[in-house]
């Protein structure tokens, strides 16, 4: 991650933005404060009372936004190549588990996204970090959001051991309950919703649901400042009294 990145971050000179609502949202962005939240308190995700017993390994995904032709801000996103061991085939946001080199969960992010798809760090502009979930595997995945600096200078390079494709959509889609289903789901005695969305392009269609639609839910309610159109009901838990449970959920 480029140290003008961190530096911003931390309240630092600002980088350049390829607009003034770039700039105005980052802005934004950078004032915001996730709620409490650590793997002894309650959560969004299930998490435990007791850190000492359960320490989930940590990871980072990269929500990379930008400006499209219309004027819609639009998140990067991933499917998965079929030949991965774990959610193949599935759409997700870049990013993966965190390296002994890595200074932050941003750095986390932004190496994953350039091993992934080809982007450089240096086009990413790491603006905050949402508060952690909890996957089925048992990894603390902290949703880091970035603004694309210069758009015509990313060309997607998909690495075709971990990705079949590269795509974006609208972030605002998020919180609009269009092309949206949801199932509920049992967890620890506690009743959830599972969120699934459809998104259709150049006769293509994808499918957004599990882990990573709860993060671009609550990526999208941040920064548009306002709760989706449509109840959440993200699982909450005081502690995981047994933690292999977990992996019935996505």
């Amino acid at each position: 991650m480029a140290s003008s990145t961190a530096s911003f971050v931390n309240g630092g000179s600002s980088p350049s933005f390829p607009s003034q609502r770039l700039l105005a949202l980052a802005q934004q962005l950078r004032h915001y404060k996730p709620p409490p939240c650590s793997l002894d308190e309650e959560s969004v995700t299930p998490v435990v009372q007791n850190p000492e017993k359960f320490r989930p390994k940590r990871a980072a995904v990269l929500i990379c936004l930008f400006e499209g032709d219309a004027g819609d801000l639009r998140v990067i996103l991933t499917k998965r190549s079929l030949t991965m061991s774990t959610h193949s085939g599935e759409v997700s946001l870049p990013g993966g588990k965190a390296e002994e080199g890595d200074k932050d969960d941003g750095d986390t992010a932004t190496r994953e996204a350039k091993e992934e798809i080809g982007l450089d760090p240096s086009l990413v502009n790491v603006v905050t970090f949402l508060e952690p979930f909890l996957s089925k595997h048992l990894l603390r995945v902290v949703p880091v959001i970035g603004i694309l600096n210069d758009r015509k200078a990313f060309k997607p390079k998909p690495n075709p051991a971990e990705v079949d494709d590269v795509f974006d959509v609208p972030l605002e889609m998020f919180i609009k309950d269009e092309n949206r289903i949801a199932e509920e789901r049992e967890m620890m005695g506690e009743k959830y919703l599972l969120h699934f969305f459809d998104y259709e392009t150049e006769n293509k269609k994808y499918l957004i649901w599990g882990l990573t639609a709860g993060i671009l839910i609550r990526a999208a309610s941040v920064v548009y400042q306002r709760p989706p159109a449509f109840p959440e009901q993200s699982p909450k838990y005081e502690f995981l009294r047994d933690v292999g449970k977990i992996t019935n959920a996505h």
